[in-house]
């Protein structure tokens, strides 16, 4: 019975990892300054307002956060030359 019990709890949640991930749910680490509940509306908000529409480049971005959006969810971009990740190095996401 109880294995039955591990089975389901583990069978949900990887349903709902697998839903999520599905879903095509940015990740993006939060700083840890600032609670979980204002991160979340600001990550939801800045989704919200991003959307594929065809722009590839970044000259074509206004933000890093912008530009990474569109290099995790959108096909065809041209940001990441060095294939590291990070997109518009030079003008947006500096590191």
């Amino acid at each position: 019975m109880r294995r039955l019990l591990i089975i389901a709890v583990v069978s949900v949640l990887g349903w709902q990892a697998y839903q999520q991930r599905k879903a095509g749910s940015p990740r993006v680490t939060a700083p840890d300054e600032l609670p979980k509940a204002h991160v979340a509306t600001t990550v939801s908000s800045k989704v919200a307002q991003f959307k594929c529409d065809g722009r590839t480049y970044c000259s074509q971005m206004t933000s890093c956060e912008e530009a990474t959006y569109f290099l995790r969810n959108c096909p065809g971009v041209k940001m990441d030359g060095n294939n590291d990740g990070v997109p518009c190095e030079q003008q947006w996401c500096r590191r």
